[in-house]
This record gives structure tokens, C-alpha cells and sequence, in this order.
């Protein structure tokens, strides 16, 4: 075979095979890979990357259904049927296979991943030249995207915990929720977190700012901190599916429950702006 690939034990040219969309890949990017090449069928470093492939999915609670031992034979035996021996292989572990949800089940068994495609390593006899790039990989928060891998860990740590959700914090500073945005209310205004790339801009963070402005709330938008939250009049968290939730403990601890009638108040219009747009 030119290209090869394989999942959970089928096997295709790569264009062929076909994926579940409930693989949380596809909504969580739920998963750990490693990538070698191969010379006349032989695997280079094998040894090595094998290890730190189980190493990350050690390190993400994933669970693989193979030993290094089954790995390495699975991977060999699969470069074997390529009709090229000069190789790139490249497999990954994603979780699992689940209905969409940020949590997963304990004894979740994970989805094994093959590509092989002929590939030869870069020849090394020109120079290359390089631009600069300002690292802001762990500066993305403001974009939806489907690398969740911190929030799926957060809120597994959350479920454990028996709570409803997992609040982020960098040093002091107050972010956001796992799969939520935060909001306190101190002296009748609510305070919200600046839609920078430390968060998600919310829809539903919106319609709350839209709800206090047409209940002449005031609105500040500006940072908080974890001090805040737990000397806040209210804690409040909002999402699509969540339009505003009243926060009772955080790490145990008591918060809020001074602005009853205010957070009521909220809830009601925001219940009755989604059934009005609904019926």
C-alpha cells in the first residue's frame, strides 16, 4: 500500500478511513501523538518515542489499550505493509469515543490513530532561514477553539471534587470558568473580567451585560481578583446552557448570598428573554 492508516484495528489508505465525529478529537483535541520516519521498514528511535508517547498520555489520565511492547509491534507490523520503506509514521491516543461533554468516563479506553505515508527526512546540505515569532501559544483564550485539553482537565478535576465547575485563575487574577465566564457583583454593580486573551468573550457574558444595562445595574468591565471573589456580594457564572448561575462555594468556602433579590432579578429577565426568543 502507497499510504497506510489505521483506527482501533481497521485498516485503509489514508483517504479511506473514516472517523467517528463523537472521537473527542474532533470537539476537545483530546488526545497525545508522536511522530518518527523509517528507512528501509526500520522505525528510528522507536524506543524513544514510544516512551514519550506513554509519558503524555500518562500525563493527560488517557488510557491506551496497548503496552509499549503492543505498540511498537502494532506500528512495525503496519510499516511493513507499505509498499515504500522510507516513511513517516505518525499515531495518536485521543481519549475516546463519548457524547459530547467537557468530563469522561474513569475507565474511558482511548482510540488508537495510524498514518504512514512515504516520506523521506529533509535534506541537510542548504541553510534555512527563519523569521521571529512572538510565543503567545498559551495566550489564546479568546478564540473558541477545539484545543480544550486545559478545560477538560479542569473540569474532570471539578467532577471529582463534586462540584458544578472549575474557576481559572493566573497568579491572582481571576480568568474565567472551564467551560463558564465569571462575574462578581459588589455594591449593585456587576464586575466583569476584560474580553482579552485571558477569556472567552462569551454570548452569554454579552446578554448578561445587555440584561444590567436594561436594568439600569451597573456594569464595570475590569479586572478582579481571587481576594475579590470571596468578599463579593455575589459570584455569578454564565454560559449558553447556564444563562446565570448563582455561585454558593468556592474550594469550600461560602461566597456571595448578599444580593439575593439583584441575582433574581438578573435570572428572570435573562429566563424570559430566552423564552420569548424561543417560542
Amino acid at each position: 500500500m502507497k499510504t497506510l492508516g489505521y483506527y482501533n484495528g481497521k485498516y485503509g489508505e489514508i483517504e479511506d478511513m473514516l472517523i467517528p465525529m463523537s472521537d473527542r478529537v474532533c470537539s476537545f483535541g483530546d488526545g497525545v501523538y508522536d511522530v518518527t520516519y523509517a528507512r528501509n521498514h526500520k522505525i528510528f528511535t522507536l524506543d524513544e518515542h514510544i516512551d514519550r508517547f506513554f509519558a503524555s498520555a500518562q500525563l493527560l489520565d488517557i488510557r491506551i489499550p496497548h503496552d509499549k511492547a503492543g505498540m511498537k509491534y502494532l506500528l512495525q507490523e503496519m510499516v511493513n505493509k507499505c509498499d515504500d520503506g522510507n516513511l513517516v509514521i505518525c499515531w495518536q491516543a485521543t481519549r475516546g469515543t463519548a457524547i459530547r461533554s467537557h468530563t469522561y468516563p474513569e475507565d474511558m479506553l482511548a482510540n488508537i490513530w495510524i498514518t504512514i505515508r512515504p516520506c523521506e527526512i529533509v535534506d541537510m546540505t542548504d541553510k534555512v532561514d527563519l523569521i521571529t515569532v512572538e510565543d503567545t501559544r498559551f495566550l489564546h483564550c479568546n478564540i473558541k477553539t477545539l484545543n480544550l485539553i486545559p478545560s477538560v482537565m479542569a473540569s474532570q478535576k471539578a467532577m471529582r471534587a463534586g462540584v458544578h465547575e472549575a474557576l481559572f485563575h493566573r497568579g491572582e487574577r481571576v480568568t474565567e470558568c472551564a467551560h463558564s465566564n465569571i462575574h462578581i457583583i459588589k455594591d449593585g454593580a456587576l464586575i466583569t473580567p476584560p474580553a482579552d486573551c485571558y477569556i472567552l468573550k462569551g454570548v452569554a457574558r454579552d446578554n448578561l451585560i445587555k440584561a444590567c444595562q436594561n436594568l439600569d445595574i451597573l456594569v464595570r468591565i475590569e479586572p478582579f481578583y481571587l481576594q475579590d471573589v470571596f468578599s463579593a456580594d455575589e459570584v455569578i457564572i454564565t454560559s449558553s446552557g447556564s444563562l446565570c448561575l448563582q455561585v454558593g462555594k468556592v474550594d469550600g468556602v461560602s461566597v456571595g448570598g448578599k444580593a439575593e433579590e439583584l441575582i433574581k432579578k438578573l435570572q428572570a429577565y435573562l429566563l424570559d428573554e430566552f423564552i420569548e426568543a424561543t417560542n
